[in-house]
Parts: structure tokens; C-alpha cells; sequence
């Protein structure tokens, strides 16, 4: 197995990045859709306070810090940022997003949900993966 050199501070930023996009993508940029596609009013949501927020996105920094990570041992040594995004567009898509996709048409969940999310990772994940990689 070749050995892979981890750059910490590349792998803090990808984490750092996913944090960024998942307020976005699930606040401003598809926040309504994405609840209304969970059956929840953004409306009655919004009024309601927000408990727990510190607690809620320490622990997905920790997680998008854990996949940033295993995302770049994944990668290796990619010679080129293209590389960098191919590998984690692949780790988005046909992994994380088709594997959420599957849970989802168990459950029932709408196509949007389907969408909203896969999008969601494929996207963080090829932006950690340009990251990964131009941090190297």
C-alpha cells in the first residue's frame, strides 16, 4: 500500500468548507424546498427557536472533518487538481449520494429530497477533494 502523505491543515479547510456549504445549501440555497420535502412547513420551522445549534454543528464539523480526512487517504497523492475533484465528485456521487438515494426510496422520500441531498455531498466532496489535493 503507498503511503500517503495527510496535510492537517488541507484537511481542516475541506472540513471547514463543508460546514460552509451545508449552511448554505440547506439555509438560504434550498433551505424551503428541502423542508418542505421532509413534509415541514419553513414557515412554522422558522418561528420556532433554534436550540441546540452549537452542540448540532459541532458535531458536523467533527463528522465533515472525519470524511475530509478519509477523503484524503482516499485521494493519495493525486497528481492534478482535476484528479482531486474526479475523486471526490466519485466519492459524492456513486457512493454517498446513490447510497443516500437507496434509504431514501425505502422510506418514501420525495425526488427533491433525493436531489437536495446528493447534490449536497457530491458537490462538498468535489470541493474537498479540490482542496485535498491543492493542498498538497
Amino acid at each position: 500500500m503507498a503511503e500517503v502523505d495527510i496535510n492537517w491543515v488541507a484537511v481542516l479547510a475541506a472540513a471547514l468548507v463543508g460546514l460552509l456549504v451545508s449552511g448554505l445549501w440547506y439555509g438560504p440555497l434550498f433551505g424551503d424546498a428541502w423542508m418542505r420535502s421532509l413534509g415541514l412547513d419553513p414557515v412554522v420551522v422558522k418561528s420556532q427557536p433554534a436550540t441546540g445549534l452549537r452542540r448540532r454543528f459541532s458535531i458536523v464539523f467533527m463528522l465533515q472533518w472525519v470524511m475530509a480526512l478519509c477523503l484524503a487517504m482516499f485521494i493519495g497523492n493525486a497528481p492534478d487538481l482535476l484528479m482531486g475533484a474526479l475523486y471526490g465528485f466519485l466519492a459524492g456521487l456513486p457512493w454517498v449520494a446513490f447510497a443516500l438515494a437507496v434509504n431514501a426510496l425505502f422510506e418514501q422520500k420525495p425526488a427533491s429530497y433525493i436531489f437536495i441531498n446528493g447534490a449536497y455531498w457530491t458537490i462538498t466532496f468535489t470541493l474537498m477533494g479540490l482542496i485535498i489535493v491543492w493542498w498538497m
